[in-house]
């Protein structure tokens, strides 16, 4: 493979790493700045509304410029972002640091995985992509453990330091070694929008925001609940998140085998599962055996039903795939920020450090609840198009989108 593919590997890794490590690291942070484990939890957010906001700004923004230049410069905002939080003087300083970090993420990863396929040849280009995806499952698994044991053995500024020389490695590499890639076909981004507003597409990106918000809830503020609760030492936690990032890994390999065949049902199936871990992990985080156990549920359920998420939403919003991608990326990022504002809202009324996985549990229950509602659209939506004549098939298809609504 090119080297400027492992560039853009590296990359990735780098930005799966800074989005996750924090939760390892909320109470050393806590303690450095003197804020609480909830307000703590805000830097989560602050990074998740970076990535909201900049994943369709900037990558409209994007479609203006040669994607080599673009990809550089993304790289070099999440560097400097990631060194300012590494040397922020306070609270406010490190929560703006991590709202500028989060701007790149959505649009390095959407641009990221299209640069390949210029890169090797065509029956190579899946192989392509999926090595640079590789890089947020190896910063699940190695990433995060490595830089919240860092974080939490020399200091936590000590892990965004080192994320940022990852970014700035990766700038120069990409820099250096990718091709010049002419700027992409310009497409009206009017039509995108009126792609990504249909009811169906929503109705998908919602069910993204509270399924998913539910594993965020409780994985936001891991690391009190495994030391106050569970009683494990730095290593310990470590391996936990190691344990989680090897369950996103299991959960996205069967995720994809049964998007293909059965996305709808794996929706639901998985679904359930991952309130059920939750609630699993709520109940069982005093137990040193029980809670890793838990943990790796809540990976591994939550990630086989975002795959099947991930599959529907690409394929009805199939016209705008640019946008639809950063919505993607835009919506787990919601889910972020609402499961670690929820689940810190709990632990500051008092309810204890296992209130957030029970939040967790009910948000993944509502995400359960909008995914039966997805599938009866769908059916709503094939009923319709059965109705409509053969000939006349092409000619309807804004109102065969629009039929789920009544339903919803």
């Amino acid at each position: 493979m090119p080297i400027a593919l492992w560039a853009l590997t590296l990359g990735a890794f780098g930005i799966g790493t800074t989005e996750f490590v924090i939760m390892g690291l909320l109470p050393e942070v806590a303690a450095d700045l003197g804020v609480s484990v909830p307000d703590a939890g805000h830097l989560i957010s602050g990074y998740a509304v970076g990535v909201v906001i900049g994943a369709p700004l900037l990558a409209i923004a994007g479609s203006r410029l040669p994607r080599t230049t673009f990809l550089v410069a993304l790289l070099g905002l999440f560097a400097g972002a990631n060194a300012l939080s590494a040397v922020a003087p306070g609270y406010e300083a490190l929560l703006g640091s991590r709202f500028l970090a989060g701007l790149p993420h959505g649009a390095f990863l959407g641009i990221g995985s299209v640069a390949p396929a210029d890169m090797v040849p065509g029956h190579r280009r899946g192989q392509a992509v999926a090595r640079v995806l590789m890089g947020l499952t190896l910063a699940n698994v190695v990433g995060v453990p490595l830089g919240a044991l860092l974080g939490q053995l020399l200091g936590w500024r000590w892990a965004f330091a080192g994320v940022a020389v990852i970014g700035a490695v990766a700038a120069l590499v990409l820099r250096a070694a990718l091709p010049d890639q002419p700027r992409p076909a310009a497409v009206p981004v009017r039509r995108e929008l009126r792609v990504l507003a249909r009811p169906q597409v929503l109705l998908a990106f919602a069910v993204v925001v509270f399924g998913f918000g539910g594993s965020f809830a409780a994985y936001s503020y891991i690391s009190p609940v495994l030391t106050d609760l569970t009683g494990f030492g730095a290593t310990g936690v470590s391996v936990v998140l190691a344990l989680f990032g090897a369950g996103t890994t299991a959960g996205a390999v069967v995720g994809g085998r049964l998007a293909d065949t059965a996305p709808m049902p794996t929706l639901y199936l998985f679904t359930g599962a991952l309130a059920a871990s939750l609630a699993l992990f709520a109940v069982a985080a005093g137990d040193p055996v029980l809670a890793p156990v838990a943990v790796f549920l809540i990976g591994a359920t939550g990630f086989v039903a975002v795959t099947s998420l991930q599959t529907m939403i690409l394929e009805r919003a199939r016209e705008a795939p640019g946008l639809a991608a950063a919505g993607i990326h835009s919506a787990f990022n919601i889910a972020n920020a609402l499961g670690a504002l929820l689940g810190g809202a709990a632990i500051t009324l008092g309810l204890g450090l296992t209130a957030p996985a029970l939040v967790g549990a009910a948000l993944s229950a509502v995400g359960l609840a909008l995914a039966l509602v997805l599938g009866l659209s769908d059916r709503r939506a094939t009923a319709v198009r059965d109705e409509v004549p053969d000939g006349l098939s092409e000619e309807v298809p804004e109102a065969v989108e629009s039929a789920p609504a009544a339903v919803a």
